[in-house]
């Protein structure tokens, strides 16, 4: 392979992998504590929102609520990082490319 067939398979790859990361910043993921606690995440792994039962506020149970939003959370990063594997999967063929995931 050349030099220039090099260039243009770099630049293809580049094209597709900001095409991804684009639709992975619209796409959005939903992670759950039972049906306490949900929180919505696009594939960069932002939060966009968490939703909280009225039924789980307990000012007398911090500690209980604070875990639930910490395992919502972890939940949908584990959504929100299969998701970013599934669509890059095709590009970089099962490669594991630091920064990407």
């Amino acid at each position: 392979m050349n030099p220039r067939q090099l260039q243009q398979m770099a630049q293809q790859m580049q094209k597709q992998m900001a095409k991804i990361q684009e639709e992975l910043g619209n796409a959005t993921v939903e992670g759950n504590a039972g049906s306490y606690v949900s929180v919505t995440m696009n594939g960069h792994r932002e939060i966009l929102s968490i939703k909280i039962a009225p039924d789980v506020v307990d000012p007398e149970d911090v500690d209980t609520l604070q875990d639930l939003i910490v395992t919502a959370v972890k939940d949908a990063s584990a959504k929100a990082q299969a998701l970013a594997e599934q669509r890059m999967g095709p590009l970089t063929q099962g490669m594991k490319m630091p920064g990407l995931f």
